[in-house]
């Protein structure tokens, strides 16, 4: 399967110009970004913040109740999501008064069993939103830094810089499309995509760079081992995804595990999303620079 799919793609990216390769990576990243502007106008973040960003609180309880029960027992608060997870249903609310949230926990607690309850400040959802978005800007500029110092050289620098920053904005704009919230744990997701996103073009940069050989050989070589390293890594988040998600179906006492299941759902995509700008959108802004170096030789000679 591995093979096959390197094959394929191997001929793709050899049969299809610069400008073909890059407008496929190049669309992506436009949807994304008029996906992310649009959940901005409407909420005022590009991406739908859950509780420990944006304050509030969650309960889980006990119940074999439907959700659309849930929704008009509490529909007089907050209540921002309803989900069932194996045996236990999880309500989120958001932020609300002293009194009315009071009011809730009793109402939660004399109604249910098995009661847990997570509450989370508005102004201390403010401080890990700074500092998420501290980390990420952290994340980049030491990426830029240490790419830099590797190839010593603008464009290669450039490529493995825009292809990450593209993983993740698509990867923000599948969260908006399915309804995943953002979390610190969806945050320490997007930041493992940039991790995989240098590891994949510095693959790239090097075998084509500093390695003797054609452009297409090198590009080629480089290919078969970057899909290999991705596809292992995908086999290896499907089942983890799959475990978090559907577990409870198999065995009834287990609950659904929301968060693993979101990082991997989103790094799933983040690694499907790395394989287009890699594979895509680098090896053609490489092979561009490299051909016009090539011929400026030429020239001078």
């Amino acid at each position: 399967m591995v093979v096959g799919l390197t094959e394929r793609l191997d001929s793709f990216v050899r049969e299809h110009s610069d400008r073909q390769l890059a407008a496929i990576p190049l669309t992506l990243l436009l949807i994304a970004l008029l996906i992310l502007a649009f959940t901005f106008a409407t909420s005022g973040a590009p991406v739908k913040l859950g509780i420990q960003f944006e304050g509030g609180t969650m309960i889980s309880v006990a119940s074999d109740e439907s959700v659309l029960s849930f929704e008009e027992i509490y529909a007089d608060y907050p209540l921002t999501d309803v989900r069932q997870a194996g045996g236990r249903i999880i309500m989120h609310f958001g932020p609300m008064g002293d009194e009315m949230q009071q009011e809730l926990v009793s109402s939660v607690i004399d109604r249910y069993t098995g009661v847990e309850i997570n509450q989370i400040g508005p102004v201390y959802g403010a401080s890990l939103q700074k500092q998420a978005i501290a980390a990420v800007i952290i994340s980049f500029i030491g990426m830029a830094i240490l790419v830099f110092l590797i190839f010593k050289t603008f464009v290669p620098s450039f490529v493995v810089v825009l292809s990450a920053m593209s993983d993740i904005l698509i990867a923000a704009a599948f969260m908006n499309v399915v309804g995943i919230e953002l979390s610190l744990g969806t945050v320490a997701a997007l930041l493992m995509i940039i991790g995989y996103s240098v590891d994949s073009d510095i693959l790239l940069n090097t075998r084509v760079l500093k390695r003797r050989g054609t452009v297409h050989e090198n590009i080629s070589n480089a290919l078969r081992t970057g899909v290999t390293m991705t596809t292992t890594t995908l086999s290896a988040l499907i089942v983890m995804y799959l475990a978090a998600t559907y577990a409870y179906v198999l065995v009834p006492t287990l609950s659904q595990m929301t968060l693993l299941s979101n990082i991997a759902i989103v790094l799933i995509f983040g690694l499907i999303a790395d394989m287009i700008n890699t594979w895509m959108l680098n090896t053609s802004i490489l092979r561009w620079h490299l051909t016009n170096k090539a011929g400026t030789r030429r020239r001078k000679a």
